[in-house]
């Protein structure tokens, strides 16, 4: 068969942060041959996504407090359903992570006398979060792009990963469509770091980019365990453009106001608090505490949260921040009645005056600059804004070296599921920088070889057959496939997002299973440069499929809400005010000490449970762990 073939000795598949360091670091430490494939090296979460103040979460570099790794360990474990292997590993190379990024010039801000200083985040004990600005991974990405153009690592732009070939249960290669003719390459290599993000495409309310989709569903077609893919992160965001509104953003106290289909406002928040003022001082909470928390869903700023669900989801009405006016009609606010922690807040930074724009101006201009540059002046017109989806907490099973049960399969980035139930703000930045350089360093002292040449050349004959063929099937089929994906993403979101019921689910789940496996004789496109929808609709269902029978089977297994989730029951509690749809049993952290994985066998899904494995505790005396490191046992 003729089809392009590429041999080299590693492949990362991705262009985002943890893609890019995977191949530098990979290429630095050794001299093997190391290619990038990506799909659009200019798309991805961390080229294109931001907040208000883009955290990287990191070991604390400066200030009094006191900190260590064994600290920061300790913290990422105590997250929940956190193995403490990579707990320990995320905390211990935090230090050398960070540095290197500022080294490679990415401006992390210190004072006068170099210190790295802090903030809290969520979920932070300590003051270890910092920032580059609302942009803090998009400078990350490009460092790092950098870096690899300096040290000439191939890259190949326009491909979509399809599918991963193996000999037994290793890794030997990766198939790719070529996005602009519609064929198939395929690249022969021992091993394959999968650095595409999370699987963004599975919802229509979500906030990251548009044509980011991810690539999970290539990790469990290869036989890939998934874990804790119950665990999202859900938060209040803009519609158009996809944004968070998180920190400033609500601090300074904006209208939420709501629309019908006749053009009928109402601020909807008064309907549930009976006064303004706690109302504002819930707002100004969800600054700090931006993801939905189902902890805080009865008396807490996440009540928000479900409101804005209840008026887009259950009432059909558009959703928007004002900030052109004060909330409640308010021609002038007396801040001395908002919540302590609100009223010293917005008195420290001089902006107990004026209208939500005027004191977001005040607070951080930067984040009226940000929308205007995106097409929407927020001081003069209004945001609409959803309940959406913006990270995947959970994400493909691996080790300690972040490498899967399928050997030479590694997964670093969001796609890795290393975060648990309740991660702090902006860890996902350094387990990005941490999973990519474990999975570097055990690829640079491997010695695996490929298979014979024949028999290499046989498995990539049938795979690239068996493509052919499946899109060849879909050019005889209606050009519906823009439209299956719509509907899918649509229906996950209703099911599946921070709002849960059993019955929904199962539903969604039958026909999901029932869309996967008719998908070759349903889904069409008519060009051969559409092709790649096929696929995106293919992994869009398969994670689907994955992710509704961990919801599911965390349901049946526990009945208890947990993390960044609701789910219904006919008992519990609720906020006074709520409907019946939004009564649910708080977790009681029985499960925290515990993984639940995802199995595929290629025609079902299986659902277990493991305990997470402890936080090591190593023999520190330094003349054994020299003569280790000396004899390369620190590895193998």
């Amino acid at each position: 068969m003729e089809y392009e073939k590429h041999f080299f000795d590693a492949v990362v598949v991705g262009t985002g942060a943890a893609g890019y360091n995977a191949a530098c670091r990979i290429k630095q430490f050794n001299k093997k041959s190391v290619a990038i494939v990506t799909e659009d090296v200019l798309c991805g979460t961390s080229r294109n996504t931001g907040s208000d103040k883009q955290t990287y979460y990191k070991l604390g570099l400066g200030g009094e407090n006191p900190d260590s790794v064994s600290k920061m360990a300790e913290d990422l474990f105590a997250c929940g359903s956190v193995d403490g292997d990579n707990a320990l590993c995320e905390a211990a190379l935090s230090a050398r992570c960070f540095i290197n990024l500022c080294e490679l010039g990415v401006e992390f801000p210190v004072n006068r006398y170099g210190e790295y200083v802090g903030y809290k985040t969520d979920h932070d004990p300590y003051e270890r979060a910092t920032s580059a600005g609302p942009l803090t991974s998009r400078f990350m990405t490009e460092a790092l792009q950098k870096k690899a153009e300096e040290l000439k690592i191939d890259l190949f732009d326009g491909l979509l990963a399809v599918e991963i070939l193996k000999t037994e249960n290793s890794v030997c290669g990766l198939v790719c469509l070529n996005k602009k003719s519609g064929d198939f390459e395929v690249f022969f290599c021992t091993d394959i770091v999968l650095a595409t993000g999370g699987p963004a495409g599975i919802y229509a309310d979500s906030v990251y980019p548009h044509g980011h989709t991810g690539s999970t569903g290539l990790a469990i077609d290869a036989g890939a365990p998934l874990q804790n893919m119950t665990e999202w992160q859900y938060g209040l965001a803009s519609v158009n453009p996809r944004w968070n509104v998180s920190g400033t953003y609500m601090q300074v106290l904006p209208r939420f106001v709501s629309v019908d289909s006749a053009g009928t406002e109402r601020e909807f928040l008064a309907e549930f608090y009976g006064d303004v003022y706690a109302a504002m001082s819930a707002v100004f909470l969800k600054g700090y505490q931006w993801p939905f928390d189902n902890r805080r869903a009865v008396d807490g700023s996440s009540v928000i949260d479900l409101l804005v669900y209840r008026e887009r989801v259950l009432r059909g009405r558009k959703v928007y921040l004002d900030f052109t006016k004060n909330p409640f009609g308010l021609e002038n606010i007396e801040f001395d009645r908002l919540s302590p922690e609100a009223f010293s807040y917005l008195g420290r930074a001089d902006a107990c005056f004026g209208t939500p724009a005027e004191r977001l101006l005040k607070m951080n201009a930067p984040a009226v600059e940000l929308y205007k540059n995106k097409g929407v002046d927020i001081t003069h017109e209004l945001l609409e804004i959803a309940l959406c989806a913006q990270h995947n907490n959970g994400g493909v099973s691996v080790n300690l070296w972040w490498e899967t049960p399928v050997k030479g399969l590694f997964a670093a980035g969001e796609c890795a599921g290393t975060h648990g139930i309740s991660r702090p703000g902006g860890s996902a930045l350094n387990a990005g920088q941490a999973g990519s350089l474990r999975a570097a360093q055990f690829i640079s002292q491997s010695n695996r070889r490929l298979p014979d040449r024949g028999i290499l050349n046989a498995g990539a004959d049938r795979a690239v057959k068996k493509h052919r063929a499946f899109c060849e099937a879909a050019q005889r089929n209606s050009g519906n496939a823009d439209e299956l994906i719509k509907k899918a993403a649509r229906r996950m979101s209703d099911c599946g997002g921070a709002v849960r019921e059993k019955a929904e689910m199962e539903n969604a789940l039958k026909e999901i299973l029932r869309d996967l496996s008719g998908l070759g004789s349903t889904a069409g496109v008519k060009d051969r440069k559409h092709f790649y929808k096929l696929y995106k609709l293919k992994d869009m269902l398969t994670v689907q499929a994955a992710v509704l029978t961990a919801m599911l089977d965390f349901e049946k297994c526990s009945a208890a809400s947990r993390g960044s989730a609701l789910y219904r029951s006919s008992s519990g509690v609720k906020a006074e005010g709520l409907e019946e749809r939004f009564r649910y049993i708080p977790d009681d952290g029985a499960t925290a000490g515990r993984i639940q994985e995802i199995k595929y066998d290629g025609e079902k899904f299986t659902a277990l449970w493991r305990d997470v494995r402890p936080i090591p505790r190593e023999d520190g005396f330094f003349e054994n762990v020299w003569r280790d490191y000396r004899e390369n046992k620190n590895i193998y």
